[in-house]
């Protein structure tokens, strides 16, 4: 069992920790250079793009050193059903993104905001955009905010006789109140924003150790069927600690 528990740990800590919570590979592409057939084999000449490409190879690869240092010496509970495993989790986590100056989900999604919709003109467009980031990123709009947003920006525009553009000030006030009004309804103030993060930090963690607990109950009945495993007794998947295998 000792096999496949290590290979469920490899592979589940290559996804969280490499992959969904630290280092997106949506953020850090590497383009391939090809080469002419019978080129000669001397390496090009570097150029400004390679050593910024370095540049940024370096610090991804002491980002993600940082946060296996940090990994290594903390024990996580794959425990998704347990309130107090998915705190401890989530504490973790962003404990590793401040040593290894890494964004949260919320700052990431507000990174993402800001570049997806700098060059949107139109309010309409731009609520349309905020919709497609939140489904891409897995967020349900369990108020059901969008709806009453774009009823108000429907009440503004009907009052103004055309569309809303972003830089008319006059427009977007009357929209900011309405958007007021809909925070006010759904008991949405300001001042609580890092609550909110908190909640949905602790909702990905939630979400992480569920993906690990269902990877590790498939790597382990996989490797019971096998003939030498059939009676040996599968461990408690919260047994497992996967600082043994970073």
């Amino acid at each position: 069992m000792a096999f496949a528990t290590r290979r469920f740990l490899s592979r589940s800590t290559r996804q969280v920790y490499g992959g969904q919570s630290i280092l997106g590979s949506e953020h850090f592409v590497i383009p391939a250079r090809s080469f002419a057939k019978g080129a000669s084999s001397a390496p090009p000449p570097a150029l400004k793009g390679d050593e910024m490409l370095k540049g940024i190879f370096l610090e991804v690869k002491n980002k993600f050193d940082t946060a296996l240092g940090f990994l290594r010496k903390e024990k996580i509970t794959i425990a998704p059903e347990d309130p107090a495993a998915v705190a401890e989790y989530a504490k973790v986590m962003k404990t590793v993104r401040e040593k290894a100056d890494l964004l949260s989900e919320s700052q990431r999604i507000k990174y993402t905001i800001e570049t997806r919709t700098q060059d949107i003109a139109d309010a309409r467009s731009y609520l349309l955009a905020l919709k497609d980031i939140r489904v891409k990123r897995g967020l349900v709009d369990e108020l059901g905010a969008e709806t009453m947003m774009m009823d108000a920006l429907d009440k503004v525009e009907k009052e103004l006789k055309q569309p809303l553009m972003r830089n008319d000030k006059k427009g977007m006030a009357l929209l900011k109140a309405e958007f007021d009004k809909i925070n006010q309804k759904l008991g949405i103030r300001k001042e609580e924003l890092p609550k909110y993060e908190e909640q949905l930090e602790l909702k990905i963690a939630k979400a992480q150790l569920e993906e690990l607990k269902k990877d590790a109950l498939e790597a382990m009945e996989t490797q019971k069927k096998r003939e030498e495993f059939k009676d040996e007794e599968m461990p408690d998947v919260k047994s497992l600690d996967i600082r043994n295998f970073i």
